[in-house]
């Protein structure tokens, strides 16, 4: 079985350092960046816009998948394809017309996702994962770091697979939620692809250990 790639998400780092923290990442052998874009109304936070993606860019050489946890995604894709994002990450809940808004991320050179929150089926995505790059699931309650893994979660990421596999189809299937040393191994044997991980990457001693350890 392929290992995962990691995505050390920067929610979780001291943001008067993102530069240090890039290149955290790069030198742990982490080879994507996850960027938690959150507008204080679809989730109960604030973070930061595409400014500081496009400063943290130069900075960084791994894949920047940008997820926004935000009421009106297709606002915001012109100004993050323009700041360097790779993948556009949009919820499903926080959309009427999906199909016409992953297009429109295609259509500005970028990988479209789609990101589910904890309550909602891999059903409600079914229709538009042919035309889709990633499929991010959430195995917290989006907004906050440091939550606990929801393990009922991982049955969505094995459906996912099972659904791939049946429809040949090649998109990518993420985890962002209580990944760490203690839940790895559960969801890897789910099948992820990518394995984001905020406060286990950021507080760990030994950071290139801890991604060999989450990759197994």
């Amino acid at each position: 079985m392929k290992k995962p790639f990691v995505a050390p998400s920067v929610l979780a780092a001291d943001f008067s350092r993102l530069d240090a923290a890039a290149a955290e990442i790069d030198a742990s052998g982490a080879e994507w960046t996850h960027l938690d874009v959150m507008d204080g109304h679809f989730v109960p936070n604030l973070t930061f816009g595409p400014k500081m993606v496009k400063d943290l860019r130069p900075h960084s050489r791994s894949v920047f998948d940008v997820h926004l946890m935000v009421s009106n995604p297709g606002d915001l894709f012109g100004p993050f394809a323009q700041a360097g994002a790779d993948y556009i990450t949009f919820h499903a809940e926080a959309a009427v017309h999906i199909h016409r808004l992953l297009q429109a991320v295609r259509d500005l050179g970028k990988k479209p996702g789609i990101s589910i929150v904890p309550s909602t089926p891999v059903s409600a995505i079914e229709e538009v994962l042919p035309v889709l790059d990633l499929v991010l699931v959430m195995t917290v309650n989006p907004g906050f770091g440091g939550q606990a893994l929801i393990g009922e979660c991982l049955e969505k990421v094995k459906k996912l697979v099972r659904i791939r596999e049946e429809l040949g189809l090649s998109f990518l299937i993420s985890v962002d939620g209580g990944v760490n040393p203690s839940t790895a191994a559960k969801v890897r044997e789910a099948g992820v692809d990518v394995m984001v991980a905020g406060e286990a990457f950021f507080k760990a001693q030994d950071k290139k250990a801890l991604v060999a350890l989450l990759k197994g």
